[in-house]
C-alpha cells in the first residue's frame, strides 16, 4: 500500500511539484552533459536509492565488497556528518568524526580495502588513482544522485515496507528525485524483505518496479540477517534484557529481531539517523543502566553506533559497563540468475568499454 498523506501533505504538494520540476531539469542537464560528467579509468559501481533514509545501502556495499574479492577494491563516501572537509584516506589515526559512520565501520569490517571520503566524489576517485594505482574497482556509496561522476554499474535500493514506487516527492514524501530516476539503474534491490516471500508476492513487485526501470533490469530481493552481539570489551554473553540504542533510520526491524529472539527491552534510547554521541548522551545511558542493578542486563547498540561510542575520548565513561553492538549484514532470496550470478558476470565484461 501507498503511504497514507496527511492533510499537510496535499498542501505540500506545490512544492514537491517545484521540487520535482528543478530535480528533473538537473538530470537532463546531466543527460545531455551540459553539465560536466567524470568517466574514471576503472569499473566504478554505484550503490544509492531514490528516497532519503535508510535502504540498508551499508550493509550492502560490504556485501558486494566481500563478493568482488580478490579485486584491489576501494569504497569512497561522502562522510556524511563527518567533522572533516574534502578528501580524507582512512587510516590508523581514522575515527568515526574524521570518516563518518559508516565509512569508519567500513574500515573495521573490511580491513583488506581501501576506505576513503570526499563529497566532490570525481576528486576522491582521482587522489584514490593517484594513491593506489592498482585498484581494480571502485564502490560509490550512497551516490546514486551524484550526477558529476558517470559509474559503470548502478545498483538501487529500495525498502520493502516503503517502495519507491508508492513513495511522493520531498517534502511531500521522501524522494529525492522522482520515480523515474530508476531508469539509471542497472539492478534493484528491494531490500528488508521478510524472511518468507512468496513468488507472488516477488511477481508483482517486480512489475511495479519495472514500470520505471528500462526493461528487462533485473529486481532481487533482501532481507536483513543479524549476527550474534559482540561486545564492544571483555568477551561475555548479552544478556535477555537490554537497553536498546539506536541512531539509526528505521529501528523496528531490530526491536522486532531481539523480542522474537526471546529479549526483552526495558529501556529504548531512540536516537536520530547519524545523531551524535556526546559524553552527556553517554552517561545518561550508563546512568540508566547503573539504576537497574541488574547483572543480567546488557546495553546493545548498533554498529553504526558503536563506531561512534569507541572514540577516545567516550570510552573510558562505558567500559566498566557490558556493552554489545549486533552486526547487520543481508541474504538474497533465491532466484535464476542469483545476484551473485548477475554482479560477477558483469565484473567480468567489463573493461575498455566500462562506461559505455
Amino acid at each position: 500500500m501507498a503511504p497514507l498523506l496527511s492533510s499537510l501533505s496535499y498542501l505540500l504538494l506545490p512544492f514537491a511539484w517545484l521540487y520535482g520540476a528543478l530535480v528533473r531539469l538537473r538530470n537532463l542537464l546531466y543527460d545531455w552533459e551540459v553539465f560536466a560528467v567524470y568517466r574514471a579509468p576503472i569499473p566504478v559501481l554505484c550503490v544509492g536509492n531514490l528516497s532519503v533514509g535508510g535502504t540498508g545501502k551499508t550493509p550492502q556495499v560490504e556485501y558486494l565488497a566481500r563478493l568482488l574479492q580478490p579485486r584491489r577494491i576501494a569504497i569512497l563516501s561522502r562522510g556524511y556528518k563527518r567533522a572533516t572537509k574534502g578528501f580524507v584516506l582512512a587510516n590508523a589515526q581514522a575515527t568515526a568524526a574524521t570518516l563518518g559512520d559508516e565509512p569508519f565501520q567500513y574500515t573495521q569490517n573490511l580491513p583488506e580495502v581501501v576506505v576513503a571520503v570526499c563529497e566532490k566524489r570525481a576528486e576522491g576517485i582521482q587522489r584514490l588513482l593517484q594513491l593506489y594505482p592498482d585498484l581494480d574497482l571502485i564502490l560509490l556509496d550512497d551516490a546514486f544522485q551524484h550526477r558529476p561522476v558517470k559509474a559503470s554499474f548502478y545498483l538501487l535500493l529500495t525498502d520493502f515496507n516503503r517502495l519507491f514506487t508508492q513513495d511522493h516527492l520531498l517534502p511531500m514524501g521522501r524522494l529525492r528525485e522522482p520515480r523515474s530516476g530508476a531508469h539509471r539503474a542497472h539492478a534493484v534491490v528491494i531490500t528488508k524483505c521478510p524472511n518468507t516471500i512468496s513468488q507472488e508476492e516477488q511477481l508483482a513487485l517486480v512489475a511495479q518496479v519495472q514500470k520505471y526501470t528500462t526493461a528487462g533490469t533485473p529486481v532481487f530481493f533482501s532481507r536483513i540477517v543479524y549476527a550474534p552481539a559482540v561486545p564492544l570489551g571483555p568477551e561475555a554473553a548479552l544478556g535477555k534484557k537490554l537497553v536498546l540504542v539506536t541512531g539509526i533510520a528505521n529501528a523496528r526491524p531490530l526491536v522486532k529481531h531481539l523480542q522474537e529472539s526471546g529479549h526483552t527491552i526495558l529501556q529504548h534510547f531512540e536516537w536520530a539517523d547519524h545523531a551524535e554521541v556526546t559524553p552527556d548522551r553517554v552517561g545518561e545511558v550508563i546512568g540508566f543502566y547503573q539504576q537497574l542493578q541488574d547483572p543480567e542486563v546488557s546495553i546493545l547498540m548498533t554498529q553504526k553506533d558503536a563506531v561512534k561510542w569507541q572514540q577516545p575520548e567516550l570510552e573510558p565513561l562505558w567500559q566498566q559497563a557490558p556493552v554489545f553492538y549486533m552486526p547487520v549484514g543481508n541474504a538474497f532470496a533465491p532466484q535464476e540468475p542469483s545476484f551473485d550470478d548477475v554482479i560477477r558476470q558483469e565484473v567480468a565484461r567489463w573493461g575498455s568499454d566500462i562506461n559505455s
